[in-house]
């Protein structure tokens, strides 16, 4: 073989990992890749998913590349239905479910996460599932028909995602949250207080500082709708109880349900490499070039532990721009070409019912920082500016739509603002003025100019 040759093993067939396969081709036209999807499914995009719970999209929509010959024309070798079971370093080796082994000169570990499933009694029984994979909302669909009832846990980032696309399907909707207000990781007490406030107005019934205890069936209780479809037609299945479930919480009250989903938060597929001497955190350690403390060894996506320029720490960015950059970035350095990840920033903007929100950076504040909060509850508009010394590092909105580009670019462009930043502090809606004035000297002007022609 060719000494300059070298086969670039990818674990994971999500954005991250067909990216990467994409960025080694395109500058290592001979190079062997092999791509390793633990899904029979064509690689797809999760993030797709609520799009096809709603009709927007069939299946085929969700995919991340609609020809199906896309990776033999790239002559990357697609491997389906399979995951990476041990991780050998020292022989440069993985040994797959199948009992395959594949060797390599360069890997990727590009797994991704997998729902964070609570230890609930009854959560393992009919009528409960995570929405993470297409097989997944196939079983929401054929459960999820209009008047169903459904209890949602977990008012998170993802949940309030799967949330909107539940509520437009007609379904009578409860979510529990064991958090103190909605989005508890992204939002303040306001700001997640508004956005309950806003689904609570729109038909779904919200607990807050809730957890669900129990899932109970049986003992007697009435068919629920699907139950009642299922005694008429005479067919039942592992995926459709026959009686309503009840839902026992720790408020004490009890919520009927025909369907249960668990949005409860993911962890990093990383277990495998548990012998392999690779450092894991929350996820897999990475430096600047998304190598882990193996040389030769990479990891990129929600699986991948890199550094965050604002905050001045590692964190796992499960978001799948973040995940694009850091695929881009690790697949270069794979092929021998240095390139450095600027830095990974928490961004989050969601729509939740129409209500838009966003949250950037170190959005809680730092220790012995200045906050200035702006907040109309009556025209559903708030914002909240956190600085440490004369920039702004993080910032959360509810309903302010404005300059969204903005508040992200003065997070992790880290503008000093000068005078600007008391000038923000008395009125936080000049976020404008700001920017232009502060970054033009700076080298951010750009997208200012960009968000200003819009």
């Amino acid at each position: 073989m060719n000494p300059h040759v070298r086969h670039h093993v990818i674990l994971g067939a999500g954005p991250a990992g067909v990216i990467a396969a994409e960025t080694i081709r395109k500058h290592a036209p001979h190079d062997p890749i092999t791509l390793v999807g633990d899904e029979n499914e064509a690689p797809y995009s999760r993030m797709a998913i609520p799009y096809l719970l709603i009709g927007k999209v069939g299946e085929e929509g969700t995919h991340l590349r609609h020809t199906a010959d896309h990776f033999s024309r790239l002559n990357i070798q697609l491997l389906r239905g399979v995951r990476a079971k041990r991780l050998d370093t020292a022989k440069r080796t993985v040994e797959l479910s199948d009992g395959n082994t594949l060797g390599f000169d360069t890997l990727l570990i590009a797994t991704g996460s997998s729902p964070a499933t609570p230890p609930i009694p009854g959560i393992d029984g009919p009528g409960v599932h995570s929405c993470w994979t297409l097989a997944d909302a196939r079983a929401i669909a054929n459960l999820a028909k209009p008047g169903a009832k459904v209890l949602q846990m977990g008012a998170g980032f993802i949940g309030c995602i799967i949330m909107e696309a539940l509520q437009k399907r007609g379904v009578e909707l409860s979510v529990v949250e064991m958090g103190d207000r909605m989005v508890p990781r992204m939002m303040g007490p306001t700001a997640g207080g508004m956005i309950k406030d806003w689904c609570g107005n729109h038909g779904v019934k919200v607990f807050t500082g809730t957890r669900v205890e129990a899932i109970e069936r049986g003992n007697g209780a009435e068919p629920g709708l699907l139950g009642k479809i299922a005694q008429v037609v005479g067919i039942g299945s592992a995926s459709e109880p026959n009686g309503k479930m009840q839902v026992r919480l720790s408020s004490g009250e009890r919520v009927e349900a025909d369907l249960v989903i668990s949005a409860t938060g993911v962890r990093p597929n990383i277990g495998f490499l548990e012998t392999s001497g690779v450092r894991c955190l929350v996820g897999v350690l990475t430096d600047e070039h998304l190598q882990t403390n193996v040389p030769g060894i990479y990891a990129a996506g929600d699986c991948a532990e890199a550094y965050d320029k604002v905050s001045g720490k590692t964190i796992v960015s499960a978001i799948q721009p973040n995940a694009a950059e850091q695929a881009r970035v690790a697949a270069l350095n794979m092929i021998g070409q240095p390139t450095s990840l600027p830095g990974v920033t928490q961004i989050n903007v969601l729509d939740t019912l129409g209500m838009i929100s966003t949250s950037f950076g170190n959005w809680q504040g730092v220790p012995g920082g200045e906050h200035v909060e702006l907040t109309d509850k009556t025209a559903g508009r708030h914002l909240s500016l956190q600085f440490q010394g004369d920039v702004m590092v993080g910032c959360n909105s509810v309903g302010w739509t404005d300059h969204v580009g903005v508040m992200r670019g003065l997070v992790e462009g880290q503008v000093r603002l000068g005078e600007w930043k008391d000038r923000l502090m008395h009125d936080p809606t000049k976020l404008m003025d700001a920017y232009l004035s502060s970054a033009q000297g700076q080298g951010h002007w750009s997208g200012a100019a960009d968000e200003r022609r819009r």
